[in-house]
């Protein structure tokens, strides 16, 4: 067979065959958002770039056929950086939230929405499943947690905002007081061994989700207790009974408890009794940071803001130790976020974790958005509009036992039911997303005003033109199938976007393709109403 060449490595391709089929069935993958097999190419997203090393020019590899002894540059820094700023600016006329408000503003980034859904669905271990997938202590959070996701909540803008905290506190009370509370299982024991300094919010969230990772775990605390600033929460707010139960369970993970250590810390033994050393002992003044041989920072320990590693090899800090101050919830998600960086650190990688998830976001709807966000939200449910206006009393949450805690079935499911489903239902799967994340796009770089949110619903698909890139595949679709109005490009320059010619509704454009239109879309813009 003839052979083309791509960074040096010889790819054999059939004749009328393009570059970019011909790498992918060579296990290469050169990304691209707006190349279908099924209909000639666009060439319109650029994402597909490739170098003919002969003329010097870059070219889509997806419009490009593969001529014997050509030789082609792919993942080259020149190559990629033109990728990159490709997606970017399809992301900066990006209109919607690949992450929903509430999750994207939640320090330990739950994945709220399919937590929701689980409880209006009345399946609660599946909840306590979602929640325990990235939080130690739900019931303990659930009362102390200053509730960032609320306040991110696009309901609010509608009338009021989900009570996403109380909710999960329930469903994390219930499961506590249950005879078989869910515990996540270890992966396999990785033989490695790392010691934690302190056991408050930073250090318990820390253990947890290390333990999990399969690492030996041991837990040093100064008191005659572990909690820290938890325990100093007054009993009407923060039982002390939820607190220790909530602590015990995460203790039967296996993670080694030390009471009553002395307030003086030494790293030299430490060094020698573990493969990595966390530091959440909480504030930390600067002579005492010198005198563990670490460097200051303005509020605590310097550390590496992408690894929570210290200026010694081997030792992070994380929480107020660095901070020196901050919102518990905070804390808590310091404390994963650094045991994902010494997870990566013991297994021989480089540690690097992101505080936030990747994520276009829309920001602050005006009235009238807010309004048709809320109509297409509401579309999306099942029974077609169903509207769950009853609200979590928060008055409900103030007694001590856990058997207090307990909505009837159908109030707390009707609770749940009340969100939107902000985020993208393309998320996960998404081209655009998933290119973005793995060139490291910046979605703000070529900022721009952003449209307004529009959206059409209709032949069972929602359009939400402003997450179109006007690859044309759904109109190559349309057109291939014979639809008799079908889709077309509308507008000017900038504005050009997929839309039904003469005005016509989208349910005429759409009578057989719909579906295959859907699962063709790159970017979510036409999804599901059954999806959804």
């Amino acid at each position: 067979m003839p052979v083309i060449h791509l960074d040096n490595q010889p790819i054999e391709f059939h004749p009328g065959e393009r570059v970019i089929d011909a790498a992918r069935r060579a296990g290469i993958d050169i990304p691209s958002l707006c190349y279908f097999e099924e209909v000639e190419p666009s060439t319109s997203c650029l994402v597909c770039l490739v170098k003919d090393e002969a003329t010097g020019r870059l070219l889509p590899s997806c419009g490009v056929f593969a001529e014997e002894g050509q030789r082609f540059a792919s993942e080259t820094d020149e190559v990629r950086a033109a990728r990159r700023s490709a997606i970017e600016l399809l992301l900066s006329d990006h209109v919607g939230d690949c992450v929903a408000p509430c999750q994207f503003a939640c320090p330990v980034h739950i994945d709220l929405p399919a937590m929701l859904r689980r409880i209006g669905a009345d399946d609660h271990r599946a909840a306590i499943e979602i929640i325990k997938e990235d939080l130690a202590l739900p019931a303990t959070l659930g009362r102390v947690c200053n509730k960032p996701c609320e306040s991110g909540c696009r309901r609010g803008g509608v009338d009021s905002p989900v009570t996403v905290c109380d909710l999960k506190r329930q469903v994390a009370d219930a499961d506590l007081a249950s005879l078989t509370p869910y515990l996540p299982t270890p992966r396999p024991d990785t033989g490695k061994r790392v010691t934690i300094v302190g056991g408050g919010p930073t250090g318990l969230s820390a253990a947890y989700h290390l333990r999990l990772s399969g690492h030996a775990v041991t837990l040093l605390e100064r008191r005659d207790a572990l909690g820290g600033r938890l325990l100093d929460e007054p009993e009407d707010r923060l039982p002390r009974k939820v607190l220790l139960a909530e602590i015990a369970q995460m203790l039967s993970l296996g993670v080694a408890p030390k009471l009553g250590c002395e307030s003086a810390i030494h790293l030299e033994p430490l060094a020698g009794e573990a493969d990595a050393i966390l530091l959440a002992m909480g504030k930390i003044d600067a002579d005492s940071i010198a005198s563990l041989g670490l460097k200051s920072g303005k509020r605590g320990v310097c550390v590496n803001e992408h690894s929570f590693e210290t200026s010694l090899e081997g030792v992070f800090a994380a929480g107020q130790a660095v901070r020196g101050g901050g919102p518990i919830v905070r804390s808590v998600a310091d404390g994963k976020l650094a045991a994902e960086s010494i997870d990566q650190f013991l297994r021989g990688q480089t540690p690097h974790v992101e505080s936030h998830p990747f994520s276009v976001r829309m920001g602050k709807l005006g009235e009238e958005e807010t309004q048709r966000f809320y109509e297409v939200a509401v579309g999306k449910a099942e029974g077609g509009g169903r509207k769950a206006e009853i609200e979590v009393q928060r008055e409900s949450a103030t007694g001590h036992e856990l058997s207090d805690f307990r909505l009837p079935t159908s109030d707390f499911a009707l609770a749940a039911s009340r969100c939107l489903a902000c985020g993208c239902t393309a998320h996960g799967s998404c081209a655009l997303e998933k290119y973005a994340i793995e060139y490291g796009a910046q979605a703000k770089r070529f900022g721009s005003t952003r449209r307004e949110y529009q959206a059409q619903v209709a032949a069972g698909v929602i359009y939400e033109p402003g997450k179109c890139i006007a690859c044309e595949v759904c109109a190559k679709i349309a057109a291939a199938a014979g639809e008799p109005l079908g889709l077309t490009l509308v507008g000017r320059g900038f504005n050009v976007r997929v839309g039904v010619p003469l005005n016509k509704s989208l349910a005429e454009a759409l009578t057989e393709v719909a579906e295959k239109c859907v699962a063709a879309c790159p970017t979510g813009a036409l999804t599901s109403k059954r999806k959804a």
